[in-house]
């Protein structure tokens, strides 16, 4: 689970009194046992920590190269070449808990997103038929917080609902990541969203133990299951170490991830093994690095994945970061990095439908990624705004030609976004 960013502040209390709103006595009694007094006055004082902020992020990718098709290949957020498009419109209201507190308290996240990205990130059964043009509408996340102050002094935290995926460096919000694209690992080989409950039990400062389980990447209930079992995670952080320089996660996950009307029945046991660990370390206050090992196995589909991913970032001056990204990425049978053609493909093929998209043999990436970050601190009601551009080379390693419709065995992109947060 992520930790809580800083967000501006806003009472809806006063909402809530104006329209007519209030809590029923049940919900005024749940206040109480979570830490506060029962009563208009404990409500207010829970309401008085939930806040709304908003953001939004677009950008462009270039290709010298003009694919016949439009397309960067191995490319989902800035997959349209040469165009400039919104990629996110959202708003999150949330109450975050506070794992040092040693007490009950319970919060939450509801988060809406609009735009070009969301068609990477639907739940089957929940949005992913609400829309067919290039920029669509999510609900990214909508679960409860829960600190239960069990066990040990550090306690258990509990998110249940609409998740995003806790697997990888690199996240839905820009503001968390060094660049606009996202290497392949976190494409093709780490999930993106989830229906179920994750937890983290806080043992000792130095270990956090995380479990969790779920419907599986990206699917739901029931029709909405394409193979109708659970999947869940398992695994571990490691804090502080090296002077307090040093921060390791490793996840690992298990189910079933393939679709019956793709497999047939035996789609129900194959299993998909997740894994990943990462580590970043803080060299000193303006250099920091971060190593990540992935490797996924598919036992329906019978194939591999795995790669190293390096990143750097050295802080120039307080508002200008250089960033660098190199990655190493293996897909054993050309069965994972792909290309979707459309804007409802990607959803889609996770029913087991054929649907229109660019594959490439099996093939070693290669990718090196530079950039930089002008992060300024405007201030007046200003939360964030960046500017990031960057420069690109995908190679492929053994002698393969998947990009730009096929013709060549690299690709060079250039391309900015930008992300402004209130």
């Amino acid at each position: 689970m992520s930790k809580p960013r800083k967000k501006s502040r806003f009472s809806i209390s006063l909402f809530l009194t104006a329209s007519g709103l209030a809590l029923p006595a049940a919900a005024q009694a749940q206040v109480a046992v979570f830490g506060h007094s029962s009563g208009k006055s404990g409500v207010s004082q829970w309401l008085n920590d939930v806040t709304l902020v908003g953001q939004i992020e677009g950008g462009i990718m270039a290709n010298p190269a003009r694919p016949d098709n439009g397309i960067n290949f191995g490319n989902f957020l800035a997959d349209h070449a040469n165009q400039v498009q919104l990629n996110q419109l959202e708003f999150t209201l949330s109450k975050a808990i506070d794992p040092s507190k040693s007490e009950y308290q319970i919060g939450f996240t509801l988060e809406a997103l609009y735009g070009s990205d969301a068609r990477y990130y639907h739940l089957l059964g929940v949005s992913d038929r609400a829309f067919s043009n290039r920029y669509q509408l999510i609900p990214a996340q909508a679960h409860v917080d829960v600190h239960l102050p069990w066990l040990t002094s550090g306690g258990l935290d509990m998110q249940a609902g609409i998740l995003q995926a806790p697997m990888g460096v690199e996240t839905l919000d820009p503001t968390t990541r060094p660049f606009y694209t996202l290497a392949y690992t976190s494409e093709y080989s780490v999930p993106f969203e989830h229906v179920g409950a994750m937890f983290k039990w806080h043992v000792i400062p130095l270990l956090d133990v995380t479990f969790g389980v779920d419907t599986g990447n990206q699917t739901t209930f029931g029709k909405s299951d394409p193979n109708h079992e659970a999947a869940g995670y398992f695994g571990f952080n490691l804090n502080g170490l090296a002077g307090g320089k040093l921060n390791i996660i490793e996840l690992s996950r298990v189910g079933p991830e393939n679709a019956v009307a793709a497999l047939g029945p035996r789609a129900d046991s194959a299993m998909r093994y997740w894994n990943d660990i990462n580590a970043a370390y803080q060299i000193n206050d303006r250099l920091s690095v971060t190593g990540e090992f992935n490797y996924l196995h598919d036992d329906g589909l019978r194939a591999d994945t795995y790669s190293f991913v390096s990143f750097l970032s050295y802080k120039i001056t307080p508002s200008l970061t250089f960033n660098y990204r190199g990655e190493i990425y293996r897909d054993n049978t050309g069965q994972f990095v792909l290309s979707f053609l459309n804007n409802t493909a990607y959803m889609t093929a996770f029913t087991g439908a054929a649907v229109p998209l660019e594959a490439a043999p099996p093939t070693t990436y290669g990718a090196l990624t530079l950039g930089v970050t002008y992060r300024p601190t405007l201030g007046h009601g200003v939360r964030v705004f960046e500017l990031r551009p960057e420069i690109r080379f995908d190679r492929s390693l053994n002698g393969t030609s998947p990009f730009n419709d096929g013709r060549n065995t690299g690709v060079f992109t250039f391309g900015m976004d930008g992300v402004l947060g209130f």
